[in-house]
């Protein structure tokens, strides 16, 4: 979600950039050269939009739909805060965090030390971790429950307040054959 944040936040950013330089251009054109445009034509937009009445339609809907696009993005900005994961705190003055990826590395590490694991991949949130394992010797039947065993270990040795899910997917060349 952060990174819709960034790239709105970005295009904004580009927008205003661009409306202002194209502000200052025809500034100094006008300025230059008064009565005069280089790209927008302010006095044709300044007739036609004061001709406009506020109770038109076409100004009802031109509202609505800058209403209606800031709630979107009000919403999307809501929804891009930061998921940390929240460790058990060591005293009441204390708070402690982690980032799902900080959780994750730490899963995935001990998985892929674990014997027979050839590689894995974990994603890491704060209700589940999902680990993907995959072994060139074990089946699949030997390497689901090593895995799934080392990920509850390391999750629950951590100090959580609530034990996330854990979700283990394996694959093995063993029964592809």
């Amino acid at each position: 979600m952060r990174l819709i944040v960034r790239l709105l936040s970005t295009l904004l950013g580009l927008a205003l950039a661009a409306a202002g330089a194209l502000l200052a251009v025809e500034f100094a054109w006008a300025a230059w050269k008064p009565g005069e445009h280089v790209l927008v034509p302010w006095r044709d937009w300044a007739a036609a939009l004061g001709s406009v009445d506020w109770t038109a339609t076409v100004t009802r809907l031109v509202a609505g739909g800058l209403l209606l696009l800031g709630l979107v993005l009000l919403w999307v900005a809501t929804g891009a805060r930061r998921r940390d994961v929240r460790l058990a705190d060591p005293a009441p003055e204390v708070t402690v965090t982690t980032s799902p990826r900080s959780l994750a590395r730490l899963v995935g590490t001990r998985v892929r030390a674990e014997d027979g694991v050839s590689s894995a991949t974990v994603t890491a949130s704060v209700a589940k971790v999902r680990v993907r394992a995959a072994s060139r010797l074990l089946a699949k039947n030997e390497l689901r429950p090593r895995v799934l065993e080392v990920t509850r270990t390391v999750v629950t040795d951590l100090p959580l307040p609530r034990t996330p899910k854990v979700s283990v997917v394996v694959a093995s060349p063993k029964e592809r054959r």
